[in-house]
């Protein structure tokens, strides 16, 4: 059974279908699905998801375009969620340059902020990262006190760097870009990290996989993340999704 460790469930664009979609994950060999919140709202929603059904897990956290909407109260309230059973990590979270939706030194004191929680309260971190790759290994590495742990959702860096995150103790997460023909960094990333730390994700309902490109992604499209992984590496398709079902139950504690 597959773990999609990364899909935005609570988005407007399951609504007409989701509780069809949710129920019918098993049947298409996913068994767990994380959901991750983007800000107060979608932290919220994505609890409530994932206290409906059994094999839906949730993240809280403000992703970095809407760090700029964080006050003095949003930690105190992300860290109220932290005691429910469903709540396994804190993001997602960190640095996005490529538009800039919040000022670049607002992102990183929020990013900061939501690093010292995950630590105070003993969670791992989902990281997002685009076109910042230097603050957020810096941010990451002055955080690491030996207790930080996370995953690099969706990532899109080099081998040299994801090589330098393994260092920090995170984990990689793949998504479906390592499935488009083009992307060649990305599949040098997937032969070149090693498959016990290695997650795969979906970030549905965006970055579909090949072959339905173009459509609204689903958590069931994960399997095509895992085949490509397992086509690089010449192993089999079992192999990958019995492995990186087990690192993310192992990084999530999921039982």
């Amino acid at each position: 059974m597959l773990v999609d460790s990364h899909a935005h469930l609570d988005d407007g664009r399951f609504d007409r279908d989701r509780d069809k979609l949710i129920k019918s994950l098993k049947e298409f060999g996913v068994d767990l699905v994380i959901n991750p919140g983007a800000d107060l709202n979608s932290s919220i929603k994505a609890v409530s998801i994932s206290e409906e059904y059994d094999n839906i897990y949730a993240a809280v956290g403000v992703h970095p375009h809407s760090a700029k909407e964080m006050d003095e109260y949003t930690i105190d309230i992300l860290k109220s969620f932290t005691n429910r059973r469903k709540v396994v990590a804190i993001g997602e979270i960190g640095l996005d340059y490529y538009y800039d939706n919040s000022p670049r030194d607002i992102q990183r004191e929020k990013f900061i902020e939501q690093l010292n929680l995950a630590k105070e309260v003993k969670l791992p971190v989902i990281i997002h990262s685009r076109d910042a790759n230097k603050d957020t290994f810096d941010i990451l590495k002055e955080a690491q006190d030996g207790t930080l742990r996370g995953v690099m959702h969706c990532y899109s860096g080099s081998v040299e760097m994801a090589m330098e995150y393994l260092k920090l103790g995170f984990y990689i997460s793949l998504a479906g870009p390592v499935t488009f023909k083009n992307a060649r960094v990305a599949k040098e990333v997937a032969k070149a990290v090693p498959l016990d730390k290695l997650l795969i994700e979906t970030d549905a309902p965006y970055l579909t996989p090949e072959p339905y490109r173009g459509k609204r992604n689903e958590p069931i499209y994960v399997r095509y993340v895992a085949g490509t992984i397992a086509e690089l590496k010449g192993i089999s398709f079992e192999e990958v999704a019995k492995q990186t079902s087990q690192n993310a139950k192992r990084l999530f504690n999921l039982v």
